[in-house]
């Protein structure tokens, strides 16, 4: 009895440290998922590696003979950017090539990868302005290759121009849900901006070129984007809040515009078609003489030569056919009472013209009559 009541104690405290390192467990994942405000990772200083790097490493990538003129102009600038991180920076202009290496002042051996990253956003028609964030800590890159996902030329070209959008509208909404930057060009889209961000691009321009418009997925940034600055549904899944599109899958076989109607089975074959001789027996042309032949061959020849010839000519005589004009309408004048001039009217105008020539004053007004009614002037 006494060994029972020891093992129900030790089970107890067994259930109650289990129950408590689930909870730590717990608030250890909630900790870890809230990142303060404000929080930056620290800056690799020289005083962190001060002897620098053991050897020296280098990248070289090719570029396209229209970007050569542009990496002229901004060459001094590439060099200043690099050799602010010591690294050297050599542009071959009869390879078509830049190359970048690390030196002995070298501190940073992950500077020798934006480097890399650099000349290849430059190669691929990125502006310089965008592409020396990319020696920032923050900054990442992402190149996605599109010009195999789509066989059909025409619909990689209609897809590439369906994630630009009309007046690269698609575009520019993309960059701002996502803060980055992002460039189409050719077969390649180059992107530059935070982890997270770059993300959400690939798998913007991935679903693209798989036939999914691109505004499903800006609605969906959308959402997200306001959903994450709610404290309270931080923790919370986001499933009950983004919009499921569902994919209409339509049948790809195409239908015949006449349907073949299947005829009654019958074990009997059909009757065998009337040959020539059988059509000549029946109207009694057999029998005739070759010349007879011929004349009624070349008569009915002659007849459908003639109809074809009074049909050409009907359509040529329509031309001149003038067109039915319509009866012209005569205007009927009715005497309306605004035609009829005011006999009365004028008289008084006249009257009142000699008054003020002569100086005498203007006739007073006659008094209304008596009923109210105004009298008819007479015409």
């Amino acid at each position: 009895m006494a060994a029972l009541g020891e093992k129900s104690v030790r089970e107890k405290e067994k259930e109650k440290n289990n129950k408590q390192s689930k909870e730590k467990q717990k608030t250890d994942e909630s900790e870890l998922l809230t990142v303060p405000d404000g929080w930056k990772e620290p800056q690799f200083m020289k005083e962190d590696n001060p002897r620098g790097l053991l050897e020296e490493s280098s990248f070289a990538t090719l570029f396209p003979k229209y970007r050569e003129a542009y990496l002229k102009e901004c060459w001094p600038l590439v060099q200043k950017a690099l050799g602010e991180i010591f690294i050297n920076a050599t542009l071959d202009l009869i390879e078509g090539s830049i190359t970048v290496s690390t030196t002995k002042k070298t501190f940073d051996p992950y500077a020798i990868i934006r480097a890399r990253d650099l000349i290849k956003l430059l190669a691929r028609s990125v502006p310089f302005e965008q592409a020396v964030r990319i020696l920032q800590d923050d900054m990442a890159c992402d190149i996605i290759k599109i010009g195999t996902l789509v066989r059909n030329r025409e619909r990689f070209v209609k897809r590439r121009q369906r994630l630009i959008g009309p007046k690269g509208s698609t575009l520019k909404a993309l960059e701002l849900l996502t803060n980055c930057y992002v460039l189409v060009q050719g077969n390649t889209v180059s992107a530059l901006g935070p982890y997270s961000g770059l993300k959400e691009v690939r798998k913007v321009v991935l679903d693209t070129m798989k036939n999914i418009h691109p505004i499903y997925n800006i609605k969906t940034l959308m959402i997200k984007r306001e959903l994450a600055n709610n404290p309270d549904l931080r923790t919370q899944s986001w499933d009950r809040f983004l919009p499921n599109f569902r994919h209409k899958s339509l049948s790809k076989r195409q239908k015949p515009k006449k349907k073949k109607v299947k005829k009654e089975y019958t074990p009997f074959p059909p009757p065998q078609p009337e040959s020539q001789v059988d059509r000549e027996l029946a109207s009694g042309e057999f029998f005739l003489r070759e010349s007879e032949k011929r004349r009624r061959k070349m008569k009915e020849i002659k007849v459908k030569q003639a109809e074809a010839l009074s049909r050409k000519q009907e359509e040529r005589k329509k031309a001149f056919i003038p067109p039915k004009e319509k009866p012209a309408e005569k205007k009927t004048k009715k005497a309306s009472t605004e035609d009829k001039l005011d006999i009365q009217a004028i008289k008084e105008k006249v009257k009142k013209a000699k008054n003020k020539k002569l100086g005498a004053p203007p006739p007073k007004p006659a008094a209304p009559p008596a009923d109210g009614k105004k009298k008819k002037s007479r015409s």
